[in-house]
């Protein structure tokens, strides 16, 4: 195959995760273009930030962590967070000359000649001898599944095509999920909407006090023994709770998070429970999460049983080329950071093994 570029490693997505493995590549002496190459779906600089519905403004993030080697300064935290990173992302890759190849939606990852991999991209195909796969998981919105949903006559949609507050003004709205964006709808739809409800599969816990690092990492330490075992990794909020900060206080307090459980099925006109309750609905705002976006992984069987693709560390244990960051316990923009730096270390070490050259020597990073 004429057409196909080599090259030493290919990065697949360029959000936090994507971005932080092309900084550390670059860093240890690997050229953009000639040694390794990131290609990313989106149409411009941002990853799943670009996103982000324009009422979460920068102020409402939680834990947004600086990319390696550039903070993010002088933020105005009532901008809307889209627009924050994605300007923040879009310097950060003039600055290293990253070189984003975009956009290129990546088809399927196979096994080459010689021990290489093939990444077949809507831009041709591309061999390399590792891959750092961080495509996130913003283009798999999780729907889950009720009987009767179909027929239902109102508006369903999810937190990825959630448009802000406003849309919902008079409307009657059941919003479903018991994570920190199905919290935040309910809080910003609350005074526009003509009632609200909220259902979610399992009690919210709500935890008091800070996040110290120590919380951080026992939780960190659950998501990452789930994909050490080879099952889908959950959400690292699933395993901290929900903060209790004054927002939140507010909303308990004056019964907009009042939760229900589950309903157990939609009909035309809302949703009802086997006990007789039923609630009317114009909106079923699903905010249930998302997957990890991995199919085009499909050719290289590296699913387990449990549904997931175990990891050890960042790599894959089944094929240690490739490297899952931006994955399960490397979910958060910290997280995300630090398996940038361990992706690239393990892929020197491989790729140095493979050849029997030493490993590029570290550049310092640029200013």
């Amino acid at each position: 195959m004429n057409d196909v570029r080599e090259v030493e490693v290919v990065v697949i997505g360029a959000g936090q995760a994507g971005l932080a493995g092309a900084f550390h590549l670059r860093r240890s002496g690997f050229e953009p273009e000639r040694d390794f190459v990131v290609l990313d779906h989106s149409p411009g600089p941002g990853g799943a930030w670009r996103q982000r519905w324009p009422s979460l403004t920068y102020g409402k993030v939680h834990g947004m962590h600086a990319l390696p080697g550039m903070e993010l300064t002088g933020a105005d935290p009532d901008r809307p967070s889209s627009e924050v990173v994605t300007e923040y992302f879009e310097a950060y890759e003039r600055a290293f000359d990253l070189r984003v190849r975009r956009p290129v939606d990546v088809k399927a990852v196979r096994e080459g000649a010689g021990g290489r991999l093939l990444v077949e991209t809507s831009d041709g195909t591309w061999s390399a001898r590792a891959l750092i796969n961080a495509t996130g998981t913003w283009d798999r919105p999780f729907w889950p599944r009720y009987p009767g949903q179909e027929t239902f006559r109102g508006r369903q949609l999810h937190t990825a095509q959630y448009p802000g507050p406003e849309a919902f003004a008079g409307q009657r709205v059941v919003v479903v999920g018991g994570g920190a964006s199905g919290t935040q709808h309910l809080l910003e739809i609350a005074p526009y909407a003509a009632a609200t409800t909220w259902v979610t599969r399992r009690p919210p816990v709500f935890r008091e006090g800070p996040f110290d690092e120590d919380a951080g990492r026992a939780a960190v330490a659950l998501v990452e023994e789930r994909v050490r075992q080879g099952l889908p990794p959950r959400s690292v909020v699933s395993v901290t709770g929900l903060p209790l900060n004054d927002a939140i206080r507010r909303g308990l307090a004056d019964g907009v998070l009042d939760r229900l459980p589950m309903f157990d099925r939609i009909t035309p006109d809302g949703v009802e429970w086997d006990d007789g309750r039923r609630v009317d609905a114009d909106v079923v705002l699903w905010a249930t999460g998302f997957r990890a976006a991995l199919d085009h992984l499909a050719p290289l069987r590296l699913r387990e049983p449990g549904g997931g693709i175990r990891i050890e560390g960042t790599r894959a244990a089944a094929d240690p080329r490739i490297h899952l960051v931006g994955y399960g316990p490397s979910a958060s923009t910290i997280g995300a950071n630090r398996a940038g730096r361990a992706a690239v270390r393990d892929i020197r070490r491989l790729l140095a093994e493979g050849t029997g050259r030493p490993e590029p020597e570290p550049e310092p990073a640029a200013a």
